[in-house]
């Protein structure tokens, strides 16, 4: 067994994220905010695009008023919601269609009843619901947290109310906020590698994956409580 997943079995909970660590899924949504504001011109598109790809893990609650502003529309209550909806049915068959990031959906299926798998992820609560429920995974999860509610919260909710240690749970995750839920909270963080964070992969100075299947062993793998050079 991999140093990953020998590592993964010892924990009791297990907060994962979705895109990027559960489906690969993530040039689906950057191209979906690139065509819902093409009409703001190149110029905004590009920005669009920068901001996103460098802010994953946040919600498209928070990117989508902030779009709006800079195509010259106003961050409107009823303005955002329409465009948070045509964004959710742009998005929606795609993440169905997205490859699996290799070994995960095993993982799930196979530990779901000897561990406690929360998600936590920055899509909407009731999308997410429905994602899981097709993709034939929603019984994997004990809980499931979506927008607007934060990751820090929910990790540091389910800790206490299970009454767990930090150091008996893990957080994977493939962008800053995942690691900066994790930080906040003291529990142990898992990188999945993807182009979306060449970045932070120099940064992070914990254990990485790209495949739970064959993951090899890695110099830099410890399960000290995570540590970045930027934090």
């Amino acid at each position: 067994m991999n140093p990953v997943l020998a590592a993964l079995n010892e924990r009791e909970i297990i907060f994962w994220d979705f895109d990027g660590v559960i489906k690969d899924s993530l040039n689906v949504k950057t191209r979906a905010f690139e065509a819902l504001f093409r009409f703001g011109g190149n110029e905004v598109t590009a920005r669009v695009r920068a901001h996103h790809e460098s802010h994953g893990g946040v919600s498209r609650l928070e990117k989508i008023p902030l779009y709006l502003n800079w195509a010259g529309l106003p961050a409107e209550d009823a303005l955002v919601t329409e465009y948070c909806h045509r964004f959710s049915s742009m998005v929606l068959q795609g993440v169905l269609d997205a490859p699996w990031v290799p070994g995960v959906r095993e993982y799930l299926l196979e530990h779901f009843g000897q561990q406690y798998f929360v998600l936590v992820t920055a899509t909407p609560q009731e999308e997410i619901e429905h994602i899981l429920s097709a993709l034939d995974i929603a019984h994997c999860f004990r809980e499931v947290h979506g927008a607007p509610i934060k990751k820090a919260s929910a990790i540091q909710a389910v800790l206490s109310r299970r009454k767990c240690g930090p150091d008996m749970a893990l957080m994977i995750g493939d962008a800053e906020t995942d690691l900066q839920a994790a930080l906040l909270n003291s529990v142990p963080f898992l990188l999945r590698r993807t182009p979306l964070n060449l970045s932070m992969q120099t940064t992070y100075r914990g254990p990485m994956f790209d495949d739970l299947n064959n993951e090899p062993p890695a110099k830099n793998h410890s399960w000290q409580k995570p540590v970045c050079a930027t934090v």
